[in-house]
This record gives C-alpha cells, sequence and structure tokens, in this order.
C-alpha cells in the first residue's frame, strides 16, 4: 500500500432501492483532515455485469481514489474503510414476493388455525370475491403447554411460576421435552431450516418457548424465532404474525449478508464499522439486523434525511412542519415531520401485520420504472414496475415504456446529465431515439382508439404529458392520506422533495396540493442514502408489565421499569463503543 493509500478513510453510506443504488462517500485524509465527498448510482440489479450493486458501488469509488485496480473477480482490501451503513429493500422484497425461507410454526395446541384467522378484519367490504394472501407458514405444530394467569378467586395450581410482568402464572400443562424432540425431528426431515415458536402468554411467561428453542438449537435448526424474544407483547395474533415474519426473512437476510461479506476481505468485521439501516429510523449492527425491523429500511433512511436538513436550508426558526417526497424507480414513499419523528408500532404489509416500531411511511407503486399503459381508453400508471432489469425503454436493454420515458421524451431528463451507466459497456446515455420509437407506437395506437371514438388526435407530447399527470395524481393520494385524512392541511407544509424522479414531479405535486413552498437537497437524488450517514444507531428494548391502573403504578413503572430497560441499553450500547454522554433514552 502506498502512503497516499494509507492516509486516505473511505466512510460509506447506501441507499439499495428496487431500481437504483446510491452510494454517498465521506474520503478523509488522516494527515490533512481534509474532506472529500463522492456519490455514486448505479442498477440496483446488472447481473452481466456485476453480482451485488453495494458491493460493486465501493469498488468503484475505491478504485478511482485510490489509482489502483480492485478487480471485480476478487474480494476487496478493507484496510482503508472506515465504515458502512446500508439500508435495503432485500425483506420488504422477499415479503412481497414470498420469497422467503421454508417456515414450520409451533403454537400452543388448540390454537393451529389461529393466525390464519386472524382478527378477522375485511380490509375491502364490498369486496365479493375477498382472496386472502398465503400465510408465511408451511406447516403447523401443536405443542402440548399451556400457561394462564392466576385470576383473584380462582384456586392456585401446584406448578406456578412469576411472570415477567409481575403477575403470577399457572402452569396448567408442562413441556413434554420428549414429544417436543420428536415434533421437531420430524420437521427437520422434511427439510425445514427454520421455525416459529409461538405460545399462549408467553410475552409474559417466555419459559416454554425458551426449552422449545434449547430443543431446536440442539437438532440443529439455522433460524430459531420465539415470540417472546422478537415482540414481547400481548395479543398472540399480531405477536404470532410478527414472530412467523421474523423466522421468514431472517435466513433470507442473512444470506445477502453473507453474500455481501463474501465480496470483502476477512477482515471486514474488525476493520469496518457496519451497520445497517431499521424500519425505525436507527441503525442496527450486522448481528442484530433482523427481518421484523427490516421492511422499511430503504425509506427510512429518507425520512431521516430531510428530517435533519430540511430546517438547514430553511432556516433553524422555521416552525413549519414537513411533507417528505422520495420518488425513485420502484415506488413513492411519502411522510410527515413536525419536530419529531411519527412511529407506529403495528401495521398491516402484504396481508401480514408486524408488531414492531417503525416511521410512519405511505407508499404508492408509482415511480420513475413505473410501466405505460392504455386500457380502454384509459391512461394506466402501473402498479407493475419495469425494475431496474430491464427498465424503461431507454436504459438499452429492451424495456417497457414507463414514466422515465415519458419525462425523457418531454425534456425533463436531460441525458447528458443523467449518469452514464447503460449498455453491455456500462458507459451510455439514456437512449432517447429508442423511447421516441415506442411512445410514437403507442401515440398511434391511442389515435386509432380516438378516432373510432370521436375523440381528437392527441400528439406524442401530449401523450406523454397525460401520463405524467395520471401519476401525479396517484403519488398525491397518500399525501392526503397523512395530511386531510387526518384533519390537517398540506398547504400549511414544507414539501421536500427527493429520490432520483422527485425532481421531474415534485413542483406539479405541490401545485396540486396547494403548497408553496418546496425544499430540494443538494443530495436530493441519493437522500436516502445521506440520511443514513446521519442516522443514530438505535437499540430498542420493551417488557410487560401488569397492574391496576394508578398513578403509584405510573411512578413505579417510570421509577423502575424504564430505569430497568435503560441500564440494559446502556451495556449493549456500550458494547458497540458509545460512552454515556453520548446515550440519549427515549420513553414510548
Amino acid at each position: 500500500m502506498d502512503s497516499i493509500s494509507g492516509e486516505l478513510g473511505f466512510r460509506f453510506a447506501i441507499d439499495r432501492g428496487g431500481t437504483f443504488t446510491d452510494v454517498y462517500c465521506e474520503i478523509n485524509n488522516k494527515t490533512t483532515n481534509d474532506r472529500q465527498i463522492f456519490v455514486e448510482k448505479l442498477l440496483s440489479v446488472d447481473p452481466n455485469n456485476y453480482k451485488d450493486a453495494p458491493t460493486e458501488g465501493i469498488r468503484r469509488i475505491l478504485q478511482t481514489h485510490l489509482k489502483r485496480e480492485f478487480p471485480r473477480d476478487e474480494k476487496i482490501d478493507t484496510s482503508n474503510i472506515v465504515s458502512i451503513r446500508m439500508g435495503t429493500t432485500v425483506a420488504t422484497n422477499a415479503l412481497l414476493e414470498r420469497k422467503g425461507e421454508r417456515t414450520a410454526l409451533f403454537i400452543t395446541k388448540g390454537f393451529k388455525d389461529l393466525l390464519h384467522i386472524g382478527n378477522q378484519s375485511r380490509p375491502e367490504i364490498f369486496d365479493l370475491v375477498l382472496s386472502k394472501p398465503h400465510k408465511l407458514y408451511e406447516e403447523v405444530v401443536e405443542v402440548e403447554e399451556r400457561v394462564l394467569p392466576v385470576q383473584e378467586g380462582v384456586e392456585e395450581s401446584k406448578n406456578v411460576q412469576m411472570g415477567t410482568d409481575g403477575k403470577k402464572y399457572n402452569i396448567i400443562q408442562a413441556i413434554n421435552e420428549d414429544s417436543v424432540r420428536q415434533q421437531l425431528q420430524e420437521i427437520k426431515d422434511k427439510g425445514f431450516k427454520s421455525i416459529a415458536i409461538v405460545f399462549m402468554h408467553s410475552y409474559a411467561y417466555p419459559g416454554h418457548e425458551d426449552k422449545v428453542g434449547e430443543i431446536a438449537a440442539e437438532i440443529g435448526f439455522e433460524q430459531i424465532s420465539k415470540s417472546a424474544d422478537v415482540m414481547a407483547r400481548q395479543k398472540i395474533i399480531p405477536r404470532g404474525d410478527t414472530c412467523t415474519v421474523d423466522a421468514y426473512l431472517n435466513p433470507h437476510i442473512k444470506r445477502y449478508l453473507k453474500g455481501f461479506m463474501a465480496g470483502f476481505d476477512d477482515k471486514l468485521t474488525k476493520n469496518v464499522s457496519l451497520f445497517f439501516m431499521q424500519s425505525d429510523g436507527g441503525l442496527s449492527p450486522m448481528e442484530s439486523f433482523r427481518g421484523s425491523k427490516a421492511i422499511l429500511s430503504g425509506p427510512a433512511g429518507g425520512v431521516v434525511g430531510y428530517a435533519q436538513t430540511t430546517n438547514r436550508i430553511i432556516g433553524s426558526d422555521n416552525t413549519m412542519p414537513v411533507i417528505g417526497f422520495d420518488m425513485g424507480g420502484t415506488s413513492t414513499d411519502v411522510s410527515r415531520y413536525d419536530g419529531e419523528y411519527d412511529l407506529i408500532f403495528e401495521t398491516n404489509i402484504a396481508g401480514v401485520s408486524i408488531q414492531a416500531p417503525q416511521l410512519d411511511i405511505n407508499t404508492v407503486a408509482a415511480g420513475g420504472g413505473s410501466r405505460l399503459f392504455f386500457k380502454k381508453g384509459l391512461f394506466v400508471v402501473g402498479p407493475e414496475s419495469a425494475s431496474a432489469d430491464p427498465g424503461p425503454v431507454c436504459y438499452r436493454k429492451n424495456g417497457y415504456l414507463a414514466v422515465t420515458d415519458a419525462n425523457l421524451i418531454l425534456g425533463r431528463l436531460i441525458p447528458e446529465f443523467f449518469p452514464k451507466i447503460f449498455g453491455r459497456t456500462e458507459d451510455q446515455p439514456l437512449d432517447k431515439d429508442a423511447t421516441k420509437i415506442e411512445f410514437e407506437k403507442l401515440t398511434e395506437k391511442i389515435n386509432k382508439f380516438n378516432s373510432k371514438h370521436g375523440s381528437g388526435e392527441l400528439t406524442m407530447f401530449e401523450v406523454a404529458n397525460g401520463f405524467i399527470k395520471v401519476a401525479n395524481e396517484a403519488m398525491s393520494r397518500p399525501i392526503r392520506s397523512i395530511t386531510q385524512a387526518r384533519g390537517i392541511n398540506p398547504k400549511n407544509h414544507i414539501l421536500s422533495i427527493f429520490g432520483g424522479a422527485g425532481g421531474q414531479h415534485g413542483c406539479a405535486i405541490a401545485k396540486n396540493l396547494g403548497i408553496s413552498k418546496v425544499v430540494i437537497h443538494k443530495y436530493c437524488g441519493i437522500l436516502s442514502a445521506y440520511g443514513m450517514g446521519l442516522a443514530n444507531v438505535i437499540e430498542d428494548n420493551e417488557e410487560p408489565h401488569s397492574s391496576e391502573y394508578s398513578s403509584e403504578c405510573v411512578d413505579e413503572i417510570k421509577s423502575n421499569g424504564f430505569c430497568k430497560l435503560q441500564k440494559k441499553n446502556l451495556v449493549e450500547l456500550k458494547e458497540l463503543g458509545f460512552e454515556d454522554d453520548k446515550i440519549e433514552h427515549s420513553e414510548f
């Protein structure tokens, strides 16, 4: 290593989106303390050129600034890498596409169908043919065990245990270890590697789940998710769903992380501070990164990004709340920030209830890659996406007409200023000629339909603009749902525009909503990645508490309950190298 290389330290923040992967890098000279900023944008999926986009982005930046070759077929030297922070859609995509690990559910006997029945909510009450999404588990095993809280006036059993919530619990049916071992072995023999263990009242008495987990570990299951560990809360249905999400996604995430780490030398975990973005807007060390908290890993970085930067641009005396408008290639995410992050603790994603803290982000399937259709006289945008491979027509991969093509034909995208990363050689600009040919074909089809139905002819530009208007209306709806639907006037907000396609639509969206002030950060195209560089490391801990409500009870929780959790968080954060004066606590 030459002397110049030894002086440079690289800090990476990466957002792996559905279409593009954005890389923000701070390069610090250890001798002069000079700092450089460098950004890289590349396709998230380009199998003809590289296996993993974040790894490729890191390789390109190191190669450019260290002025030496980093061959794609060799592991990357981590000597100069100080930290990597990353958000990824791996968990989200696996959940939406049902591509997680085969999972078996172990549940208290008599409750075999409980998670399938759910809470019997009907999201579309007028839908005559309601199709429920497939459950994440393939097999259900009923375990003979039963625990009940001791009720006043009810005789206690011979075996009474104290729960973590301060109440006593009758052990009605203890675990039969031989029987459970046999059940676990049968599931293992069927090829299952992942199990979710969900028992009644385990949020307060986790002993039975722990015992089954121990036996499962002895047998050799690779992923063992216990509901009391994942989310120690009442209500077995959301707790059970969250646990199955964890068991279903964790192996998938671990495989991705293993593949990511395989692109670097063996010193990655020693040399580099490696963190991943969670749904709650905080960073987690790689060892603690789990499926149930990774669903909004990518979009959460954007929320942190605009929340931390808008007031710096407007001025510290700004009191107006901010709406974040993050338009990427596959979808658009909207959120609201009014001095503190809006957190929700239970949500439903892809038909699965998840009980975990996450930022309140609304998503609509409209982005730069949303495909354009003309169906029965209607202009339709999405929800199908051209994705990164093959992508829009202009990506030079024989793709589909998409919103990006409409913006290109209207002159809102200028190929000379767009990353030249297309074609077999990865150095070609957007292909405007191919887009023009496809739009001419579509315009001809539309005009034939119009002539049959007595409508006037449209030009190619009017057709493109029509699709843009449809997309803008679709992206305005989720903003109305987080403002007007809650009695909040969107006019009294600042609109922060970011994402790769945000700048092309932001002003039209603001006009639709009556918003007069728009903010575009200089790193708006990669603000989700930039936000990860600004995010804090977060450790979440919780425990149940059961008592009769009173002022004394509240005082007890504040003085002892929260104090206990704070001490636990302090230990975990200090192990990661944080000092007392850098640690803050928040109570929920």
